[in-house]
């Protein structure tokens, strides 16, 4: 219960960011151009709102021309109960509020349709420009603060585990990608994982000494979906410490030894220590180790849970790793390096998810959502998950779907190419269509997330 609270936590906290700053690129433009903003809001706030706050008029100001002018005192600010978004309503524009009292009212100078079509176009597009470049600006953050730490493929001696999805398509544990596609795999490139899965063939290096092509199959980043991961660096057993009276102390195990065997069982990895110890619970049995160059067998007894009493060396005191470092201008670029990578990868995979069966069953909801973070809090993690959503929020506003982001910017560009302006019968009754569409989409979506956790 904890895990999923803090889950939850991290992802309300996250769409919360995401959404403020898309509301808030609408707004700024809208009132750049003298556009009436009527309300901001933090979530959607039917019959009631947690939090609203309209400041005071302070006399009425006038344009050059004599015309009321609109400003920030015009917006009532707030936050809603109901954590599914947020809003902007913006004066004289048909959009989820379908207020239609004020637009069978005549048309105001401080309206959004009294502006020129390129103007509404850019209040449209604002919001999903500022997911982009939060995105780029939490990357560039992340490059700076952080760095880029990662451990070679080829440094990994002991190669990879794989989940089941991927040991079914042909790969074993121990193998090291090579390439994919005929591309060398890189691991300091933040999408190295996600073009080994959306490749047709892999090479890899299999038993430290043969190069095999792997096949992979056209669903195979659907069958990834359903084991939560693809691949993950193989741990030797290296003791970094040992705990005071424990089976290993007793077995003369000493800091700085590796485990490579137990009994006959051959142990490279902490993958095949664990079921080769719980094996031997409760039961003396011999356990090899390197030490100084030399192999030592020890007698020890595994506890009845399987285990010997010390502590894992880490992964990255174990390969060697690389630590790439960025200053505060250098971090820039590379912001903008992995903000439209990701934003090319993500977009590379819809294609998966419009045009095959097993892809329409891989959307996910607020659960699928709140399963990318961690069960702990950690601000690399969430930094990087609320970038990843913030660049998919920018793509899947811009689609051409009345009732997003995109449907408004379609009809603009209609009229801006044709010099007719759809009519309010027409925008509403799109507006009604996309509402709809997008309600079921909610649905089905969190329907799937219902079923895979019963599955």
């Amino acid at each position: 219960m904890e895990s999923f609270l803090m889950k939850a936590l991290q992802l309300i906290v996250a769409l919360a960011l995401l959404v403020i700053v898309h509301e808030f690129g609408h707004y700024i433009i809208a009132r750049a151009f003298g556009i009436k903003v009527e309300k901001f809001y933090l979530f959607f706030n039917p019959w009631f709102s947690l939090l609203k706050w309209k400041p005071k008029q302070k006399g009425v100001k006038y344009d050059k021309h004599g015309n009321v002018r609109a400003t920030w005192r015009d917006t009532e600010y707030g936050i809603g109960w109901l954590p599914l978004g947020g809003y902007v309503k913006i004066a004289g524009m048909i959009d989820e509020s379908m207020d239609k009292e004020q637009m069978a009212q005549p048309e105001q100078p401080w309206e959004f349709r009294a502006k020129p079509a390129y103007q509404r176009l850019l209040v449209m597009v604002a919001g999903v420009m500022m997911n982009f470049i939060l995105a780029i600006l939490i990357y560039a953050g992340i490059a700076w603060h952080w760095g880029n730490k990662y451990i070679p493929l080829d440094q990994a001696y002991e190669g990879m585990d794989f989940v089941p999805a991927a040991i079914d398509a042909g790969f074993r544990n121990g193998d090291i990608p090579l390439s994919a596609d005929g591309k060398g795999i890189d691991a300091s490139e933040g999408d190295f994982l996600y073009q080994i899965a959306d490749a047709k063939s892999v090479t890899v290096l299999r038993d430290k000494k043969d190069t095999v092509t792997v096949n992979l199959p056209k669903d195979f980043i659907f069958r990834l979906n359903e084991d939560k991961g693809f691949m993950s660096y193989r741990l030797p057993v290296f003791v970094a410490a040992v705990q005071g009276g424990s089976a290993a102390q007793k077995a003369g195990i000493a800091e700085g030894d590796r485990i490579v065997a137990v009994d006959t069982i051959a142990t490279p990895t902490y993958t095949e220590l664990t079921p080769a110890l719980v094996s031997y619970g409760g039961k003396e049995t011999t356990v090899t180790v390197l030490r100084d160059g030399k192999e030592l067998k020890l007698t020890a007894t595994p506890t009845e849970g399987g285990k010997l009493g010390f502590q894992l060396r880490q992964i990255t005191d174990v390969y060697p790793t690389v630590t790439a470092r960025y200053s505060l201008l250098s971090s820039f670029p590379k912001g903008w390096e992995i903000g439209t990578t990701t934003l090319g990868n993500y977009v590379g995979s819809m294609r998966h998810v419009v045009t095959s069966a097993e892809g329409a069953q891989s959307i996910g909801g607020f659960g699928t959502l709140g399963s990318l973070f961690p069960e702990k809090w950690d601000w690399y993690s969430f930094w990087q998950i609320t970038a990843f959503l913030s660049v998919a929020l920018a793509f899947m506003n811009i689609i051409p779907i009345p009732g997003l982001d995109g449907g408004h910017v379609m009809f603009l560009l209609y009229e801006v190419i044709s010099r007719r302006k759809p009519s309010d019968k027409v925008m509403e009754y799109a507006q009604y269509a996309g509402m709809l569409f997008l309600i079921l989409l909610l649905v089905y979506a969190n329907g799937n997330d219902i079923l895979r956790a019963f599955k």
